[in-house]
């Protein structure tokens, strides 16, 4: 073949090659193309790496020596409220500054509970005056609600309210009641079995329910008429010290003779319990938080815990001060606070 002839065909298997690409002849060859990755952006940044979740943190706040913190209440205004049983004060800690002031409640005083009412004042349960007492923590107005004549030693515990704003108490003396912040009409109750009522709750539906430590049961009241149904827990003599509702409702009981949690389905009608960790552990206070996590205070291993309704796991919290006595528990988001009353401190969980 002729040097021409061989030039002439390279040409036109040159022009037949251009051809082929430009009617998609080459979709094969780009399929296989490696895609250009910018070396400095990792291929899945729109998904984050998933962070663990960070692990609890305890924290103390001294309050005045002698104040005997029994209960404790975080208050809209980021302070916590507690009452110093031993000294007859409402105590007022700013977790910010560490700082404290106590407003006094008058002669005789030995308060027991306290909680944030609907008006954003402090409701107080006090066992030495036998009355009700609201402050206004705005003013320092101290209003004291006695209960009637013929109820004197009343040992007043704990305290709710209502849906319609009116606040429920316990009297470990064998009695519960009402009192209407509006007129101020305060009914007393005889409680089912005599002594005993201690702690109190009520669920999101407004229903009030209380529990009966020496009788060892909680009944839900009537808001009507103040009628009191009693439900039993499965262990005999469990000494039902404390109870709390949680979002659906269901009843958290902390169980101070047998070491327990326990859970009471209003809907069910059904228990169940489970044993804290532990060698002899005393159940003593229950909260149920914003993620419906379950705390107790353990006064038999000095800590707090935390129970997983989901997984049926705990998880073990050791006081710092030893002995604590964390005598109740509650909270606001992300954090779960206790009043320490053998060391008197105040101690936050912050989640």
């Amino acid at each position: 073949m002729s040097v021409i002839r061989l030039a002439l065909l390279a040409c036109l298997l040159t022009l037949a090659a251009s051809a082929f690409v430009a009617c998609g002849g080459g979709d094969d060859a780009t399929s296989i193309a490696t895609p250009t990755i910018d070396a400095g952006t990792p291929a899945d940044a729109s998904s984050p790496t998933p962070q663990p979740p960070a692990e609890p943190t305890l924290q103390e706040y001294d309050v005045p020596a002698g104040s005997g913190p029994h209960d404790v209440a975080p208050a809209p205004d980021g302070t916590v409220w507690y009452t110093a049983q031993r000294s007859g004060h409402l105590g007022i800690l700013d977790p910010a500054t560490g700082g404290t002031r106590q407003i006094a409640l008058g002669a005789g005083s030995a308060p027991h509970g306290v909680i944030v009412g609907p008006d954003g004042a402090a409701w107080i349960t006090d066992g030495g005056l036998n009355a009700i007492v609201r402050v206004d923590t705005a003013t320092d107005d101290v209003r004291v609600y006695p209960l009637p004549a013929d109820r004197p030693g009343a040992n007043l515990n704990t305290a709710t309210f209502d849906g319609r704003g009116v606040l429920w108490f316990t009297g470990q003396s064998g009695v519960y009641g009402s009192l209407d912040p509006e007129t101020g009409e305060m009914r007393v109750f005889d409680a089912p079995r005599g002594r005993g009522p201690y702690g109190i709750d009520a669920t999101p539906e407004g229903d009030i329910y209380f529990s009966s430590l020496a009788s060892s049961y909680i009944a839900c009241i009537d808001i009507e008429t103040g009628a009191a149904e009693v439900f039993e827990p499965p262990t005999a003599s469990a000494g039902a010290r404390r109870v709390w509702s949680d979002s659906r409702g269901r009843l958290w009981v902390s169980e101070w003779n047998a070491g327990q949690v326990a859970m009471f389905d209003p809907a069910a009608g059904t228990w169940r319990e489970w044993k804290l960790p532990g060698a002899a552990p005393m159940a003593y206070a229950v909260y149920v938080d914003e993620r419906d996590d379950v705390w107790l205070s353990d006064f038999g291993g000095n800590a707090l815990v935390r129970f997983d309704p989901d997984t049926e796991e705990f998880a073990v919290f050791p006081l710092p001060s030893n002995p604590g006595n964390v005598r109740q528990i509650l909270g606001r988001e992300g954090e779960v606070w206790g009043a320490e009353s053998a060391a008197d401190k105040l101690i936050v969980v912050r989640t």
